[in-house]
């Protein structure tokens, strides 16, 4: 085996993220069936009311964006730790909790005005629309 293999292999951090992929591979599992339950309970009560309950509906988007977080983090698209670790998702997911960290490239700064060159006020243009007068029509 060559040094980069042994000390990929020692790195406590990939331990570390093997250790939450086991627990949160846990939490997918329990996820699945609640929100399975969900929705066989959401349908019964559409048969019988004709309405459903508005409460496990948002429950049911919850659920189903806490197991989106966790396939992120489980197929390494994200570094982002779902709860319990993590707050619990309201909605659908969040692109800035479930993406995985990019670098950023560096963006033009813009210069500021200087402190002693005072920015010139923006001129604004008003437009008016002026009433059209009616056309007279010739009549013979």
């Amino acid at each position: 085996m060559s040094n980069d293999i042994k000390d990929n292999i020692k790195q406590q951090s990939t331990w570390k993220r093997g250790l939450y992929m086991v627990l949160f591979s846990i939490f997918y599992t329990i996820a699945e069936v609640l929100l399975f339950a969900i929705v066989v309970f959401q349908f019964a009560l559409k048969l019988v009311t004709d309405d459903s309950n508005d409460r496990l509906r948002r429950l049911g988007q919850s659920i189903g964006t806490f197991i989106y977080q966790i396939i992120q983090f489980l197929t390494f698209n994200s570094e982002y730790h779902p709860y319990p670790f993590g707050t619990w998702p309201k909605g659908a997911p969040n692109e800035s909790q479930t993406k995985a960290e990019e670098p950023k490239a560096e963006e033009p700064k813009e210069e500021e005005p200087k402190a002693e060159e005072p920015a010139a006020p923006k001129k604004i243009k008003s437009v008016t629309k002026k009433a059209a007068a009616p056309k007279k029509s010739k009549k013979d």
